[in-house]
């Protein structure tokens, strides 16, 4: 406490003879090459305050765009981050020169419309040589959702304590629900908001070179492929329904439902499953001889890898809507 006293002091003292020199004109011989030392310090103590505050401000607008750039392009959001850290050094390590730190981090954020929260521990060691990190727990809770493929992937991730596998799958699930409910839209008839790439894809130079042919061909007035079926399509659930009937109007009991399952795999890979089911009368399966209701869904399937599926959702959708109009 005495000596910043003592310190303040001389910055005092210090201060009261620059606004001396500044006021008063030296005297005849006398030496000031004190005074413009002090003033040459002072001076150059600012400017460097100055250029370190103008670097921290331009480093940190870089990471907020870097961040903003992230989140846009991924779609997750982080709200709230925290971080404790435990130094778990023992002295027989410390005579070893290794060091070991337990981080525990804490963050919530959402991914569209989904939201979690994330707990984990970050074990590190290090050495004069190497520095090793391991996630040593993972917590992962999710907020409830229409999607029930998520709690069994969930579970998955925690036990494999995999955060990249937790995050890329969250994404390409993401994108593929968006996909759907923005697919069956159309179909409906139902306006379309905020456009994307036609169809999800693992290749991050692919989605983003795609986003502006997307644009362009998924506005009504530019696209001239592009149909409304409102009568002839039913959405049970709206538009974020995993199931789409397919209705004519004029055959009573006869209807075609798209199930649409969105699936992650074992190793988090995300991939579609549609499948086509038939409602049919009893008159008309005991008139249909070459068994044609019987084999739709692997016709379906077979139409889904030559057309992809836009185009066999809408192949489908016409057979019946022509029919009904005719």
């Amino acid at each position: 406490m005495d000596s910043q006293l003592v310190e303040a002091r001389a910055l005092e003292a210090e201060i009261t003879a620059l606004r001396r020199a500044c006021v008063e004109p030296p005297a005849p011989g006398e030496d000031t090459s004190r005074v413009r030392k002090s003033f040459r310090e002072t001076y150059q103590a600012d400017s460097e305050g100055w250029e370190l505050s103008k670097d921290l401000r331009s480093h940190l607008g870089h990471l907020e765009s870097e961040i903003q750039f992230l989140s846009t392009l991924t779609g997750i959001s982080i709200r709230h981050y925290s971080k404790k850290t435990e130094d778990l050094t023992s002295t027989e390590m410390t005579e070893k020169s290794i060091k070991k730190v337990l981080q525990r981090h804490r963050l919530s954020g959402n991914c569209h419309m989904i939201t979690f929260q994330l707990e984990f521990q970050l074990l590190e060691i290090q050495n004069e040589e190497s520095l090793s990190s391991v996630i040593t727990d993972l917590s992962i809770i999710m907020e409830p959702t229409e999607y029930s493929e998520l709690s069994e992937f969930v579970s998955r991730a925690e036990e494999r304590r995999d955060l990249f596998m937790f995050f890329r799958s969250l994404h390409f699930f993401v994108e593929w629900c968006e996909y759907r409910k923005r697919t069956f839209k159309r179909f409906k008839g139902l306006s379309l908001t905020t456009p994307l790439p036609p169809t999800p894809s693992t290749n991050l130079a692919h989605y983003m070179t795609v986003i502006h042919s997307w644009t362009l061909a998924a506005l009504p007035s530019q696209n001239p492929h592009y149909e409304k079926y409102p009568e002839a399509v039913h959405l049970s659930e709206g538009a974020s329904s995993s199931c789409m009937g397919i209705r004519n109007p004029s055959r009573p009991g006869f209807e075609l439902v798209i199930v649409w399952r969105i699936q992650i795999d074992e190793e988090g890979k995300v991939l579609p499953k549609l499948d086509l089911l038939t409602k049919v009368p009893l008159q008309a399966l005991e008139l249909d001889k070459n068994g044609v209701i019987e084999t739709a869904p692997l016709s379906f399937r077979t139409l889904l890898g030559v057309l992809g599926i836009e185009a066999t959702l809408e192949s489908l959708i016409k057979s019946l809507h022509t029919e009904a109009s005719n």
